[in-house]
């Protein structure tokens, strides 16, 4: 059963991309961010024609998230409980029974600003939502456009983005903090190719130069870390005409509809 994530900025635009990479992909479950529409404007009934149920949380303009999955989703939840925001960044729901929280997380534009200390305060609220959704969803999985790498290891030129967004100690300390709570990096369970990214600017041709970032993650429980299989980045989509700045991120977890 796969669950992918990816960052469309813009689902007015980028729709027939994400239904044709659904009916090459028939993946369990994708979720979504950067949407970019308020809730009226969400394609729902083309993705029930594509044969997945959703569930939305939509802005004009900026943010929105959606939740996509083969069978219906229960329990859903929009943005995080008891932290207040009005941004729609987060959208959670239970499939096959595995709990799943898509995620947005915030630019933070750069150190020393007011986001960058809304994106602190932020991260504090997720990992203190995550760890109560852990005790009581052990199969959990928390994915999304994370806007943070974990290391050099996820940067083109970490010696030029030292300490710039994306890249910064503060934002990597809350990384590191999630993982704490009992989650792994699915993508680094897996031998993987070196100078492997998520992201590429539009601009320079950075795609082209592979001058990217990994800031495109799918983090599993515990109880889920022997059940994965596999996990890739899908650069395909990054090669259309057109495309999202983001590449989709899928993990295979061996998991049934029925569990």
């Amino acid at each position: 059963m796969k669950f992918a994530t990816w960052n469309v900025n813009s689902l007015t635009v980028r729709l027939p991309q994400v239904l044709d990479w659904l009916q090459a992909n028939p993946v369990e479950v994708l979720v979504l961010q950067e949407t970019k529409m308020t809730d009226d404007k969400f394609p729902a009934q083309a993705f029930q024609a594509a044969g997945y149920h959703a569930h939305w949380f939509g802005q004009k303009t900026y943010n929105g998230v959606a939740l996509l999955s083969r069978t219906p989703a229960a329990n859903v939840v929009k943005n995080i409980p008891g932290f207040a925001d009005d941004m729609a960044r987060v959208i959670c729901g239970t499939v096959a029974g595995t709990r799943v929280i898509g995620a947005y997380f915030p630019n933070g534009q750069a150190p020393g600003t007011d986001k960058f200390e809304y994106k602190m305060e932020w991260l504090k609220g997720l990992r203190a939502w995550v760890k109560q959704e852990l005790a009581q969803h052990p199969q959990l999985v928390l994915m999304g456009d994370y806007n943070i790498t974990f290391d050099d290891d996820d940067v083109w030129d970490p010696q030029g983005m030292r300490d710039q967004i994306h890249c910064t100690e503060e934002e990597r300390y809350h990384l590191r903090a999630l993982i704490a709570l009992g989650l792994h990096d699915s993508y680094r369970m897996f031998a993987q190719e070196p100078k492997s990214y998520s992201w590429w600017d539009y601009r320079d041709f950075a795609f082209r130069r592979n001058r990217g970032l990994r800031i495109d993650h799918v983090l599993i429980s515990n109880a889920l870390q022997p059940l994965a299989r596999n996990c890739v980045i899908d650069k395909a989509p990054r090669k259309n005409e057109r495309p999202s700045d983001h590449a989709p991120v899928v993990v295979d977890l061996e998991l049934t509809a029925a569990a």
